[in-house]
């Protein structure tokens, strides 16, 4: 059933997991249909986006991690840069996958989001806004670089996804202390990979 045309503003998670469940049809579905039921044209949400990709079940894609970081990264530079409207590849917005797995974790995610949007609102908003959103998008860059290393071992990439969900949590609720929790999952993820760099490095192709 075409259930298109029953877009609400995505304002936090569950706006967004809705939003991602009732805009989207068919058995697969594309990075550009994702984006066109969210609204692309919006920062917090893309990030948003992403971050919930980048920790949902989704990643049991093979390849899906790094795919997912790329996206971030070519998103997060652009945002630095100060374009306003970001721009991704064709063929990256043409990338499909199943619904089903769209579907089932949203269906995971309602658990959890209520009592994560419970806790957020606005607050401490100028860390929402230029210059701190460059500073924002410039850590998910370097949270996306992290991923590509981190996704060579079971789990690995989860802090960063959670890194990048946080900050799109943050700007798209205007909520500056979810961006300095997203600057503290962050640490801890830089911190795992330098913990886990001998082990990384035996993966390197040299």
């Amino acid at each position: 059933m075409n259930r298109k045309g029953t877009r609400v503003p995505v304002t936090n998670l569950r706006t967004l997991l809705r939003s991602l469940v009732l805009n989207t049809d068919g058995e697969d579905v594309s990075v550009r249909e994702l984006l066109h039921a969210i609204g692309r044209r919006a920062y917090g949400p893309v990030l948003l986006l992403l971050g919930f990709i980048a920790v949902s079940p989704l990643t049991i894609i093979p390849g899906a991690n790094w795919f997912v970081a790329a996206l971030t990264l070519i998103f997060a530079l652009q945002i630095v840069i100060g374009r306003r409207f970001p721009w991704l590849p064709k063929k990256a917005l043409d990338f499909r996958f199943k619904r089903s797995l769209l579907v089932g974790g949203a269906g995971a995610g309602e658990k959890y989001a209520h009592m994560i949007d419970a806790l957020v609102r606005p607050r401490l908003a100028f860390l929402t806004e230029a210059p701190f959103v460059q500073a924002v998008a410039m850590i998910c860059v370097m949270a996306a670089l992290i991923t590509f290393p981190l996704g060579l071992v079971p789990f690995g990439p989860l802090l960063p996804g959670l890194t990048i969900l946080l900050f799109g949590l943050a700007l798209t609720a205007r909520d500056g202390a979810v961006v300095l929790l997203a600057a503290l999952t962050f640490g801890g993820a830089s911190v795992l990979v330098w913990r886990m760099l001998p082990k990384l490095l035996q993966y390197w192709p040299f």
